[in-house]
């Protein structure tokens, strides 16, 4: 590959970042991308492999004796535009004040913590464009039964930079209400299901289960005390269980829909679980779309090749060149910044960009938004929707 993601390697040199380095890794390969995709730099050889033309982030990694390393590379980095993410080590307060040099005092900031890995790697690909930075989560529940544990939820996975839907804080009013939730469910990147007692026997929650299921969407499944987990044909094969205990709660009280919460403890892992599970679902959803597309597009005739960078791209006889970029929820203009995608652009005169997209339980208001844009500006990049794959295949030539 001519482009490659550069990970740049800044101040003290400790374990953390071989944890880091090795999760990074595992996530590009979850994402079905080249291991080869990634050029990991450290601090002493950035001046002969640093490439300012291509994508780079980097990791400055504090010191606990307050001894800082590499101020000049992180100065030329920062003056390049390069987004740095300084991590500290330290408990105490002023731990970051005392590791991280003044130069990054503006940096958002992040404690190292061994679960943390899991966030920290996210946080690279997310800088990289190879995992979508929203960070959607639905919480599905009853409210009879464990409205306390959703608000609880609700205020740790927003805590935890996450943009978090609840039915009963996230739909304004006069909003319609189902259409909005379904719509929302499509746009997250991860269920959180507390699988109470009586969930199943109501309609709407059973509704969301199999919503889910048909959207693909992975499922972290809270399984209350002594409430057997059980496994339902949609979409169980992405549901990721976690049997819940008594002692999990505070005071031991689960079955108080008022008064129930989840001790911290239980509260981290969960945070981590939702973590772990969301690179791993946008990947299994970006390639069913995938191949959906390309098994209409063989229907029709077309010939189009899925590249390393998980798009796909068509040759025309008239010259001109397509790219397909698989598109997750509601479409993002940001799906066409990649490196590679650029590059492409660079390569060929006569190029243009469809972002294919599932629409689904998308509400008609964003449909006829994107349809609008779509006959309103630039020709060159456009959305285009899965129930129109075969026919615009078809007339497209």
């Amino acid at each position: 590959m001519k482009y490659k993601y550069q990970l740049i390697l800044l101040g003290t040199e400790n374990n953390a970042i071989t944890e880091i380095c090795q999760k990074v890794n595992e996530k590009i390969k979850e994402l079905g991308l080249p291991e080869s995709i990634l050029k990991i730099i450290q601090a002493n050889d950035v001046q002969k492999e640093y490439e300012g033309n291509q994508p780079a982030f980097a990791l400055y990694l504090g010191n606990q004796d307050g001894v800082h390393e590499h101020l000049d590379i992180t100065s030329k980095l920062l003056k390049d535009g390069t987004m740095i993410l300084p991590i500290y080590f330290g408990n105490e307060e002023g731990a970051f004040s005392k590791e991280i040099p003044c130069i990054l005092a503006n940096q958002n900031a992040i404690p190292y913590k061994y679960k943390e890995v899991d966030r920290i790697a996210n946080i690279v690909l997310e800088a990289f464009e190879l995992l979508r930075n929203t960070r959607k989560i639905f919480i599905s529940y009853k409210r009879s039964e464990s409205t306390s544990v959703a608000i609880q939820l609700f205020e740790a996975l927003e805590s935890y930079g996450y943009d978090v839907f609840l039915d009963t804080h996230s739909i304004r009013k006069g909003e319609p209400f189902q259409d909005e939730l379904w719509h929302r469910m499509t746009d997250c990147d991860v269920i959180v299901l507390l699988n109470t007692p009586k969930f199943l026997e109501s309609h709407w929650c059973k509704e969301e289960f199999a919503e889910a299921g048909t959207k693909q969407i992975g499922i972290v499944q809270l399984v209350w005390p002594n409430h057997e987990i059980k496994k339902i044909d949609v979409g169980s094969h992405i549901s990721y269980p976690i049997q819940l205990k008594d002692f999990d709660f505070v005071s031991n009280i689960y079955n108080n829909k008022d008064q129930s919460k989840l001790v911290d403890g239980v509260i981290k892992d969960i945070l981590i679980e939702v973590e772990s599970v969301r690179a791993r679902n946008l990947a299994a959803r970006q390639d069913n779309l995938i191949t959906e597309f390309k098994n209409i597009a063989h229907q029709c005739g077309r010939e189009v090749t899925v590249q390393p960078e998980k798009f796909l791209t068509e040759e025309l006889p008239s010259g001109q060149k397509i790219i397909y970029i698989p598109t997750i929820g509601i479409p993002q203009s940001t799906s066409c910044q990649s490196a590679e995608i650029r590059h492409e652009f660079e390569k060929h005169k006569d190029i243009s960009i469809r972002l294919i997209y599932d629409d689904l339980r998308i509400r008609d208001k964003w449909l006829n938004h994107l349809d609008w844009l779509n006959n309103n500006f630039k020709k060159d990049i456009q959305t285009l929707k899965k129930q129109e794959f075969k026919s615009w295949l078809e007339n497209k030539k």
